[in-house]
């Protein structure tokens, strides 16, 4: 709609947003009027019309089986559009027209703001299954031509309410009618049943809705007023009520069709199912979070058990063993701790990779520099875990056989996120400017504890490789090359 109104229409951008609040509430209109809905905007030189946006009936028939959105017709062709655009009034004259060997019913509504008509919906009633319409369908109809004299006046949409029409009531999950005074009129069976749901054991007809909704879900003080307040539709507000057990989803729609408030409409969903759904998400993912935060409490009982055990070892090799483990165990550790954190089984690994080396360079501190280039991203727990696991073999490595005692150096690790085939991929290599490999050393045979830990996780649990090599002037290069989930 932006690009058609910018390329074919004078209309200033508060203009256009304003058309696009109308937008985004006309499906209600499309439902209770049982029509289609196209809105058309005189273009820049006035001869023509443009067909912005377009919205067919959940309740009825559609009487356009063809998309008209991006359509011109000139001025004259549609003497309806002339005279709703001219006139500022809903235009209802003419006898049906015949499409497809269908009759459909043609009315125009001038859409207004601030005295201008910026442009006029065509609404079109297929009328192939009309017959005696019920008291729903009379409700609706009524309920219709308000919202349109509404739209016509320039008072509707209601400017500054913002509404998710994805989770808003529409109307046939639910809809009531009031008079001036908050008086149920007439309610739809859905209403009446999601009401029966909240504890309501009579009709709602004849009911002071207000009255009713603020006794089946009771609360105290002032609350009470505010909800009589708005279940009664004195105001555009959308609010939930719960009572009995049950949840409901009310949005009340003020009705001024000629300036004055004649009534509101209220539109409702019974939610009780979903609400209730997302209450055991959010129990289920506090439980999650609870798990790993003690497994993180855990973890680190037992890096402090070890590094106590360390401190009583009379052999260096024996110490400096324990003191792997501890680093090892902390790696999780931190995992654990991030998705404790989260509401998913995903982190974004940078911060774990920047602990990672940071607890790692504890190994030598101040002598070698450790930092990190690029960025890992966000990824599953089930690829974090391993992956920080190897991130802190491949450090403790480096720090500990590249330089020699009390020698300065540098250890870098880059992270690039890339596309391979249809899987994304993590390629991560860790430099130093170190002493480099020995002699006829092969990382894939080389017996270390660190390195068989590594090949085991990188090959085995995250189907990647892993390679040592040279560095192009000096040190070594590890690389790691990782298929990994991409995240949008």
């Amino acid at each position: 709609m932006n690009d058609l109104v910018r390329q074919h229409t004078a209309l200033s951008d508060s203009d256009l947003e304003w058309l696009h609040l109308l937008v985004s509430e006309w499906q209600l209109l499309s439902d209770l009027s049982f029509a289609d809905l196209v809105l058309w905007v005189p273009t820049l030189d006035g001869t023509r019309y443009v067909s912005v946006a377009q919205m067919r009936p959940n309740t009825g028939p559609t009487s356009y089986q063809d998309d008209m959105v991006g359509h011109l017709v000139p001025r004259g062709r549609r003497p309806l559009l002339d005279a709703a655009l001219d006139e500022g009034r809903i235009v209802r004259e003419g006898d049906p027209e015949w499409r497809e060997e269908v009759p459909v019913r043609v009315e125009s509504i001038p859409v207004r703001r601030e005295g201008r008509v910026l442009g006029v919906i065509a609404r079109n009633t297929n009328l192939l299954t009309v017959r005696t319409p019920s008291r729903l369908e009379l409700t609706y109809l009524q309920s219709a031509s308000d919202l349109a004299q509404m739209i016509a006046a320039g008072t509707f949409p209601f400017s500054g309410e913002q509404v998710d029409m994805d989770s808003s009531p529409r109307a046939g999950d639910g809809l009531v009618r009031l008079d001036a005074e908050g008086i149920v009129q007439y309610a739809s069976p859905n209403a009446l049943s999601a009401y029966h749901r909240l504890g309501l054991a009579a009709d709602l007809v004849g009911q002071h809705l207000g009255q009713i909704t603020a006794e089946l879900a009771p609360s105290r003080g002032p609350v009470d007023e505010a909800l009589v307040t708005l279940a009664s539709g004195y105001a555009p507000r959308e609010f939930e009520v719960e009572g009995n057990g049950g949840v409901i989803q009310l949005r009340a729609i003020p009705l001024k069709p000629k300036g004055t408030r004649i009534g509101s409409l209220v539109l409702l969903r019974d939610v009780t199912e979903l609400r209730r759904r997302e209450r055991e998400l959010i129990t289920k993912d506090a439980t999650i979070r609870e798990i790993h935060h003690r497994v993180k409490n855990n973890l680190q009982t037992v890096a402090a058990l070890l590094r106590l055990q360390a401190r009583r070892m009379d052999s260096d090799r024996g110490r400096e063993a324990l003191n792997e483990a501890v680093r090892r165990v902390g790696s999780i550790a931190i995992v654990h701790e991030t998705l404790s954190q989260n509401l998913d089984e995903r982190v974004e690994f940078d911060e774990i990779a920047d602990r990672v080396i940071a607890m790692v360079a504890e190994i030598s501190p101040g002598k070698v520099t450790c930092r990190r280039n690029g960025r890992f991203g966000i990824l599953d727990a089930e690829v974090a875990t391993p992956l920080s696991m190897v991130l802190t073999e491949v450090l403790q490595n480096a720090l500990e056989h590249a330089f020699a005692q009390g020698e300065r150096g540098t250890v870098e690790v880059s992270a690039v996120r890339g596309e391979a085939r249809t899987d994304a991929r993590l390629l991560i290599t860790v430099r130093d400017d170190g002493c480099g490999l020995p002699e006829g050393f092969d990382p894939q045979r080389a017996g270390n504890l660190g390195l068989q830990i590594v090949r085991t996780l990188v090959e085995g649990e995250l189907g990647g490789t892993f390679d040592m090599l040279p560095g192009t002037e000096r040190g070594t290069k590890v690389v790691l090359d990782i298929p990994v989930r991409s995240q949008k």
